[in-house]
């Protein structure tokens, strides 16, 4: 099966390789679609192709500033829509076209491929910080595709509840956790400190709870809390509030640097106000280490398993007396045993759960190929040919287009050789005149006829002839 996995913007390169390489062990052929990252290096293609066909331009303005940021976004949205039809014609090529994200989404619904199989990973449902008319063009785009993956069942409840999507349609495949990045080498820690760990990791964006955090830190002095993140909001006013024990890097973590910051940690923190699923999330569980929630999404359907710990979003008193329990860091007993189990789990282990998780996840990529597999087997025999090689459009452009490119061949072969007086002769009749440059008309056959002017030589004498019987007629 071919399958192309389409980011036109590279939102999420760490999921992209992982699920390449995971399609590409499961024996699809995959490309990757995408453009270059612009903040750092990216895994390298294992068993399948990158190919960064979007957004070239952006090039131009590498790096995280803030100019960057903004000079990028404008080149960007002058190249969405050429860069969206040149990939139309790839997609042809393509088997089964899965897209992981799509940023305009006023434009990309009459942007998308035709004619082959269209599959969406909703990694997020709706977007969470939406500009005008957003929300409405999403939900119109869900229209376009014939399969949606979702991540949780309580995504999968929002697409067939609030917005009104079949539910055959709808694929519940787990995330899966990052265990490229749990490979990695680590380096030295960023900090020296012999106090326990709190780390909140990812993008610094309003509706992940920072302020809560912040509030429920006041008064812990036997820990240090870590921010690391790239800023997508005004964190001068978190700064200033934060106590001394709060350490802030605003800046992007590349994936060589993320080791040593989740290997130190003693315990990672999402305190998210809202939130279908998480890459973070897993990426911590990729390097085990206990993880303290919300109690909201997604992160919800992982704390009832075990996997972690889950408080009310927004409470700061109760993810204050989650985070005094933080286990010390000279019991690794202790620290394999937190987060403690609710009570109604009578007595389960994070470990064990985020084995069965690990477990689970290592079958999303199988899941995955079934899930592309699917709208492309649900057509008819006629028109699954047709979706896999679609026939080139009939209009009169295309048609001249092809008629003028047969014409030119033709001429560049020239006439044909005759291998003897006796066939030139009959070459040169008038039932049997060859022309390639030509098409004769429904009578020609009936009336006398001069051999093709591509048939005789082009002499001197030749063209004199032919231009004093011209001007005789």
């Amino acid at each position: 099966m071919r399958v192309q996995l389409v980011d036109p913007s590279a939102y999420t390169p760490p999921y992209d390789h992982a699920l390449s390489a995971a399609l590409a062990a499961a024996g699809a052929d995959v490309e990757l679609y995408t453009s270059r990252f612009a903040y750092g290096s990216v895994p390298a293609p294992v068993g399948y192709e990158r190919v960064e066909r979007f957004y070239r331009a952006s090039r131009l303005a590498p790096g995280s500033s803030l100019t960057a940021q903004r000079a990028r976004r404008v080149l960007k949205l002058a190249e969405h829509v050429p860069d969206m039809l040149r990939y139309r014609r790839d997609a042809r090529a393509a088997d089964v076209v899965h897209f992981q994200w799509l940023a305009m989404q006023q434009l990309d619904r009459r942007l998308l491929p035709r004619n082959v199989p269209l599959v969406l990973t909703a990694h997020d449902v709706l977007p969470r910080e939406p500009r005008a008319g957003q929300r409405d063009a999403q939900r119109r785009l869900y229209d376009r595709f014939d399969a949606i993956v979702a991540h949780t069942e309580h995504s999968r409840d929002r697409l067939t509840d609030e917005l009104g999507i079949a539910p055959e349609r709808v694929h519940v495949i787990a995330h899966g956790a990052f265990a490229h990045l749990a490979e990695l080498p680590a380096g030295p820690a960023p900090f020296q400190t012999d106090k326990r760990v709190v780390l909140f990791f990812g993008l610094l964006r309003p509706y992940k709870g920072l302020d809560v955090l912040l509030d429920a830190w006041r008064g812990i002095d036997d820990a240090e809390l870590w921010i690391v993140g790239m800023p997508r909001m005004d964190v001068a006013e978190l700064r200033a509030r934060a106590p001394a024990s709060v350490r802030f890097v605003t800046r992007f973590v590349a994936d060589a640097e993320l080791p040593a910051y989740f290997r130190r940690a003693d315990l990672v923190v999402l305190p998210y106000r809202e939130i279908e699923q998480s890459g973070v999330l897993f990426t911590a569980l990729a390097f085990g280490k206990p993880l303290l929630v919300s109690d909201i999404g997604g992160f919800s359907e992982l704390a009832a398993r075990g996997v972690a710990r889950a408080v009310p979003p927004g409470d700061a008193s109760a993810l204050r007396d989650a985070l005094v329990a933080i286990p010390q860091r000279s019991s690794a007993c202790a620290a394999a045993r937190w987060p403690p189990p609710p009570a109604n789990t009578a007595g389960s282990r994070s470990r064990a759960a985020r084995s069965r998780c690990t477990a689970a996840c290592r079958a999303a990529a199988d899941r995955v190929r079934r899930a592309l597999a699917q709208p492309l087997a649900r057509l008819p025999h006629a028109d699954r040919r047709a979706a896999l090689h679609p026939a080139p459009p009939r209009t009169r452009h295309a048609v001249r287009a092809r008629a003028a490119g047969r014409s030119l061949r033709a001429r560049r072969r020239g006439p044909p050789r005759l291998a003897s007086p006796r066939a030139s002769s009959r070459a040169l009749s008038p039932s049997r005149t060859p022309c390639p440059a030509r098409r004769l008309s429904r009578d020609a056959a009936q009336r006398p006829s001069t051999p093709c002017r591509l048939a005789q030589p082009r002499t001197r004498a030749s063209r004199a002839a032919r231009r004093g019987s011209r001007r005789a007629r």
